[in-house]
């Protein structure tokens, strides 16, 4: 009996995860031919296999770690269904950088998926940054967690570098 799918939330919904993230050394050539799969694999895996992956009926997505540079995934971002930000501690903010960049810098219109040590307290900033869904940690809820995206009312100014409006009248 297979274990229950993860479950993620993707667009606003609760949603089971299709998709499995290999390691570097779980990663063989042979797992791109045949059926069809869903893998996410390290960013170092996928430029090394780039080809074979181009060329096989597996839908690949790549999984960036904190110092990965996005800009190496630029050649391939036209055929990337899905791209993988790794969030290995709660403190490390290198990720929403990434996925800004990724989004506004570069484009990429696929999915962006923030990965690791994902709490609900997160979800609204991510989704800020662009990021569309998330695979939260074990032990947060994703239903409960869908809530986080209503927690904030306020936006920030963006008319104009460094401009904020005052809500204070003189007078």
């Amino acid at each position: 009996m297979e274990p229950p799918m993860k479950r993620i939330i993707k667009n606003g919904t609760v949603v089971d995860d299709g998709w499995q993230i290999l390691t570097a050394s779980d990663f063989k050539p042979g797992l791109l031919a045949g059926k069809a799969r869903r893998i996410i694999l390290p960013l170092q895996s996928y430029l090394k296999h780039a080809d074979a992956i181009s060329n096989s009926v597996a839908s690949v997505g790549a999984l960036l770690e904190p110092d990965d540079d996005p800009a190496s995934l630029l050649p391939h971002l036209g055929r990337l269904p899905l791209i993988a930000v790794n969030f290995p501690s709660f403190v490390d903010g290198r990720g929403y950088s990434i996925g800004r960049l990724l989004r506004s810098r570069y484009a990429f219109t696929g999915e962006l998926r923030a990965v690791g040590d994902i709490l609900r307290d997160q979800l609204y900033f991510l989704g800020r940054c662009g990021f569309n869904a998330f695979a939260l940690r074990e032990d947060q809820d994703p239903d409960a967690a869908l809530g986080a995206f209503a927690d904030y009312a306020w936006q920030p100014d963006t008319s104009g570098p460094f401009k904020a409006e005052s809500s204070r009248r003189d007078g």
